[in-house]
């Protein structure tokens, strides 16, 4: 199937409706499964660098509210065994997210980290955060010192859109220390390959909704799952 680049993150294919080529490989797009088998077609974005190393990439504020709320839905299934008390949203893809997953637990609110300094901020309070899709965009993510009451002592899950390379979760989990927060767990609407897992603390948790590898550029042009990232 051959979609148009409008077409990506906006439908929840039946199962069986988006597969790889007879090749085994991937052309446009990645087929990527939700636990009851229904599949959301991931664009396939190449990599800066020698053009062979690619992503299906997922950009949430772009997608259908079909398909967020199934994501939310199916990350708030899977981090309800970690019973969060609060949830911590990560700038700027994971707020939606964090504020939808929020919800389906019954909680009242949800805290938001930021990207831009306000005035009463702490500096104390933030690290600098990279993304493998903004390499060159360096900026800080902060806690707003308003949020430490309503974080002390509680159960905190953080929530944010893609796990990759684990470099913004190592920041954000940074700026939680400073404040004596050690979150419970950390939900993702995807887990990109396995770059995160270099990230996660010992003992903390885990989930996503749905999961995708790296990719890499056969001879024949197509993508394929790589045996390591």
């Amino acid at each position: 199937m051959t979609l148009a680049p409008h077409q990506f993150w906006q439908d929840l294919f039946a199962p069986g409706a988006l597969t790889g080529d007879d090749a085994g490989g991937y052309l446009g797009h990645f087929p990527a499964a939700l636990p009851d088998g229904r599949c959301i077609a991931l664009p396939i974005r190449v990599l800066p660098g020698d053009g062979t190393q690619a992503v299906a990439s997922l950009i949430l504020n772009q997608a259908s509210f079909a398909v967020a709320d199934a994501l939310a839905d199916v990350l708030a299934s899977r981090l309800a065994p970690f019973a969060p008390e609060v949830i911590v949203g990560v700038p700027t893809l994971g707020l939606g997210l964090a504020d939808g997953v929020a919800r389906r637990l019954g909680h009242r609110r949800m805290v938001a980290l930021g990207t831009s300094r306000k005035f009463w901020y702490d500096e104390a309070l933030s690290e600098p955060m990279r993304s493998i899709t903004s390499p060159d965009q360096a900026k800080r993510v902060y806690l707003d010192p308003r949020m430490l009451p309503v974080l002390a002592g509680r159960r905190v899950a953080v929530v944010d859109d893609v796990a990759s390379s684990g470099a913004t979760l190592r920041a954000v989990l940074a700026v939680l220390a400073r404040a004596d927060v050690v979150p419970v767990a950390a939900g993702f609407a995807m887990a990109q390959g396995q770059g995160w897992a270099g990230a996660l603390p010992p003992g903390m948790g885990f989930a996503a909704a749905i999961a995708s590898p790296r990719l890499g550029l056969g001879a024949d042009g197509r993508w394929r799952p790589q045996a390591r990232d």
